[in-house]
């Protein structure tokens, strides 16, 4: 009786709105899994986790990856699903061949609605994070699956063979890339030279490229941009905005971000952004 009135209350309660993060943890607080709690947190979600590999690093530079084994990121993973039931799926570093198997595995046994990858390849200091297998086997396994896919300008040049250094070399890595399986594609522009960047946003439903045009910020606090901005366009699907609205927004949230980190000193490299720049109460729904 007392475990019917349990399931009886849970299901006149509210929900959070619940996002998963299947990635590597950053152990100076800035990217990875802990650059995802905090802008799922700060977006008004609830932050759930699965850690697919311990790494020692902080704004200078990555130090050492340790991975977890394959069985505990899968564990991890469905542990996760089948409690909390995540409204969206946002996979992060993934180490090796290995655990990206235990990721697909598990994506496609539980098949998420939503689901952005953030293909992390490369640190900003240099570190190869992913092995040349490895990112043969994420593309083969986790680009179909996956609602977008988020490479930066190196990361699309790894990807494609090709060099991506200006517009019509993003459109044409895009192209590449959806027709290597993604659905959906945004390749972004940080790296571009100048002042104005911009990153674009390509549909294989959708033939019109679309463009984001921004400004750069002149700070040197931009260790863990990627992780953030794939965590809030996964947080924004999840709250139900659409796709083209979700990265616009997603974009808005880190360039406050990064404005607000820009001035502040935390460590002597990359510093982290300020992920709680305005910062929102965890929010329910409804479902009832």
């Amino acid at each position: 009786m007392q475990a019917e009135s349990i399931r009886e209350r849970n299901m006149s309660m509210k929900k959070y709105t619940v996002v998963l993060s299947i990635a590597g943890s950053d152990s100076s607080g800035g990217a990875g899994i802990q650059a995802d709690l905090k802008t799922i947190s700060s977006l008004g979600a609830y932050a759930a986790t699965a850690i697919t590999a311990v790494t020692a690093q902080n704004t200078v530079g990555v130090r050492s990856v340790h991975p977890v084994p394959p069985s505990v990121v899968c564990d991890q993973i469905a542990a996760v699903m089948d409690d909390l039931a995540p409204d969206a799926v946002k996979v992060g570093m993934l180490a090796c061949s290995r655990t990206v198997e235990a990721v697909a595995r598990s994506l496609e046994r539980y098949s998420p609605r939503l689901f952005v990858l953030d293909p992390v390849m490369i640190s900003t200091s240099g570190h190869r994070l992913l092995d040349a297998d490895a990112v043969d086997l994420m593309v083969r396994r986790l680009f179909p699956l996956a609602t977008l896919v988020t490479p930066n300008l190196h990361e699309a040049e790894a990807l494609c063979g090709c060099p991506v250094r200006d517009a019509a070399g993003m459109e044409a890595a895009g192209r590449m890339l959806l027709d290597r399986g993604c659905r959906a594609v945004l390749i972004k522009g940080g790296h571009l030279p100048g002042n104005r960047m911009q990153d674009l946003l390509l549909r294989r439903d959708d033939p019109v490229p679309r463009w984001y045009a921004g400004t750069r910020i002149d700070t040197p606090n931009t260790h863990g941009t990627g992780c953030t901005l794939s965590t809030a366009i996964a947080t924004l699907l999840a709250q139900g905005r659409d796709l083209t609205q979700a990265v616009a927004e997603a974009k808005t949230y880190l360039t406050r971000a990064i404005a607000a980190g820009a001035s502040v000193r935390t460590g002597r490299g990359h510093g982290p952004v300020c992920h709680f720049h305005a910062p929102l109460a965890l929010q329910g729904r409804d479902d009832s």
